[in-house]
């Protein structure tokens, strides 16, 4: 705010009087990156007020309408199916009361000089030499071997590998009994994401998406111009290809030519796409462009674009009947289906930094959990749906990958290239 000097007599004090600031709208809001509240400047759409929206809380949505009714296990990782008119934030169905202890851990600092190893008070120092603030994850061990970021990670079904890709340009295949790298596959290009489905392994790469049969050796190339290939994701039996040109490309299993042939082109985004999620045939997509399209895969028809965020649409997860997306705007929205048919949004979790990843889970006491990757290199924990905070995971870098494990098992990769393994505590309450 501006000060204005009076000049009127105070002693040997000088007065302040605050002048009103003109009703400009805010630069960093406008960019996603505000985190002031109240704010000096406005809001966009929102006249005489600088709070940001959704921040109040959640409402039960007028109708339920489940996003994923034909997948197995409805949750972000299977799990029973909750009640549809669940409300969203703190005091929400199955929310965690947290005890003075654990808010005073998920309030405690990681020592910054402990990260980078150069920490010379050891265990006198007055921050937190754990990349774990709460009790609740304990970090197993590290996975070293990418050179650059890693852009994902899958664990195939009834196999006893871990797959992991970077911009270093490799695949590593990891084996889950030593931990041990057993295999570098080499691409010498920049690997964007990784899917496994099935008996395949897919590998986005620019212009092209990589198969693999893991049980038969059979390796395949899917033509795909336009750009790296920056998300992948199976729906409706198709594999589907999220592109940089802003195109979602599908291809169909042929068991007679045993290979994939192109099926269609979903044009719509006006930059590239980032994340991709399917359920109960419907593909969901987010983009660079700030928006998300909801795609019928019956007809390949956009039947809804999306607009709540201001800012790259970074992830999409799907939770019972629920659509979750996080964007650079430092915000996660919750959408539902309304008796119209259309999604809205039901709730809006505000977050201080921007958001790159979510990934959806459950504990050892088979409660849903909310991984949340944000861009100050930490991934926040929260229960579902109150999003009720029970710590955090402090990583050198920012965490663009997730996979989960059997038995609260999980993996990240971060920029650093470092894969590291967690597990849920058993005794968490």
């Amino acid at each position: 705010m501006d000060l204005e000097i009076s000049d009127r007599p105070a002693g040997n004090k000088r007065t302040f009087n605050r002048v009103a600031r003109p009703q400009q709208i805010c630069i960093f809001y406008q960019e996603g990156r505000c985190n002031r509240d109240p704010c000096n400047f406005l809001h966009a759409g929102e006249p005489g007020t600088s709070k940001k929206t959704g921040a109040n809380g959640g409402f039960a949505p007028k109708r339920s309408f489940h996003l994923q009714e034909d997948a197995q296990g409805p949750g972000p990782s299977g799990g029973q199916r909750r009640n549809g008119s669940a409300k969203w934030g703190r005091g929400g169905l199955g929310g965690r009361i947290m005890t003075d202890e654990r808010q005073q851990k998920v309030r405690d600092v990681v020592c910054n000089y402990w990260i980078s190893g150069s920490c010379k008070h050891g265990e006198d120092c007055k921050f937190l030499h754990s990349f774990v603030v709460g009790g609740d994850v304990t970090f197993l061990t590290l996975l070293a071997g990418h050179e650059k970021a890693i852009r994902g990670i899958v664990l195939p079904s009834n196999s006893d590998k871990l797959y992991s890709g970077g911009q270093d340009g490799t695949v590593r295949v990891w084996d889950c009994q030593t931990g041990q790298c057993s295999s570098v596959i080499k691409l010498g290009v920049e690997v964007g994401c990784l899917l496994s489905e099935g008996p395949w392994l897919f590998v986005g790469i620019p212009n092209s998406v990589k198969a693999w049969n893991i049980l038969t050796s059979t390796e395949l190339c899917l033509n795909c111009p336009g750009g790296q290939v920056n998300a992948l994701v199976v729906g409706n039996d198709m594999l589907l290809a999220g592109v940089h040109d802003g195109n979602i490309l599908a291809w169909k299993f042929s068991p007679i030519s045993n290979s994939f042939e192109p099926a269609a082109s979903l044009a719509g985004h006006t930059k590239p796409v980032v994340t991709l999620v399917s359920g109960a045939e419907r593909l969901y997509s987010g983009s660079m462009d700030e928006t998300i399209r909801v795609w019928d895969l019956g007809t390949f028809q956009c039947i809804q674009t999306l607009r709540g965020h201001t800012s790259v649409v970074m992830s999409l997860l799907l939770w019972e009947q629920f659509l979750l997306s996080s964007s650079l705007d430092n915000t996660v929205k919750v959408w539902v289906a309304m008796s119209s048919g259309l999604l809205e949004v039901t709730y809006t979790h505000n977050e201080e930094h921007g958001i790159l990843a979510l990934c959806g889970m459950h504990d050892e006491q088979a409660k849903p959990v909310l991984l949340c990757s944000c861009n100050d290199n930490s991934v926040r924990l929260y229960d579902l749906p109150s999003f009720s905070e029970r710590g955090k995971i402090i990583s050198k870098m920012e965490v663009r990958a997730f996979q989960v494990g059997p038995g609260g098992l999980f993996f990240t990769g971060d920029g650093m290239g470092e894969l590291k393994v967690w597990k849920w505590a058993t005794q968490a309450s």
